[in-house]
């Protein structure tokens, strides 16, 4: 039973270790660090923001029809593609004279639109779908507490990744690799974790 315990815990930390919280925290100081000028950078952050509201409409419509499993999954995979495109545009970016890089020309564009394909790809699934399975998974003996770790685990990884991102503003290629390598991961501790407790605590969950 402990089992599933650390599966929810698991998909509290890996919500987090995507490195969704860096894309809203500091959006603003993000692009305007490849270029963009502060108004853009606002405008840019408003347009995430939205962006990962409605995006959220596509999982409250989703996740009867095919399962939290599947779209966890599918997540997983835009995730990584996404956030492995923008470690490949940072780590080739050109670096300005304080450090800071540079995206000059498409480059800066493909960097945004792939940072807002991954708001998509996080917004219909991980981000809502983790805490209804969260709400979902635990037998009632243990839900409170099992609950209490998860929540305490998600605010745990999302202050590593917070306070972790200033040192790497100028190695964006190497965070947005680390998150790329994390959304892989989720995908792997998906299939195969979540396809363990089929049977016992989600069998009445369309996974």
């Amino acid at each position: 039973i402990y089992g599933i315990v650390w599966v929810g815990l698991g998909l509290s930390i890996f919500q987090q270790f995507v490195g969704i919280n860096v894309i809203f925290y500091y959006s603003n100081v993000l692009w305007q660090a490849v270029g963009f000028s502060a108004d853009e950078s606002a405008v840019y952050t408003v347009i995430t923001s939205v962006i990962n509201v409605l995006t959220t409409l596509i999982a409250i419509a989703l996740i009867d029809k095919i399962g939290r499993k599947p779209l966890l999954l599918i997540g997983s995979s835009g995730m990584a593609v996404t956030l492995a495109t923008m470690a490949v545009i940072f780590a080739n970016a050109t670096v300005n004279p304080d450090g800071t890089p540079s995206l000059p020309g498409a480059s800066g564009v493909i960097a945004l639109v792939a940072a807002n394909l991954f708001v998509v790809a996080f917004g219909m699934s991980w981000g809502p779908v983790v805490w209804v399975l969260l709400g979902e998974m635990f037998p009632n003996r243990i839900r409170a507490a099992a609950l209490g770790l998860a929540a305490a685990g998600q605010w745990a990884a999302n202050w590593l990744i917070t306070v972790s991102f200033p040192e790497l503003r100028n190695h964006l290629g190497l965070a947005y690799g680390f998150y790329a390598l994390c959304a892989v991961l989720s995908l792997v501790f998906v299939w195969a974790k979540v396809q363990e407790t089929k049977g016992r605590h989600l069998e009445d969950m369309n996974v």
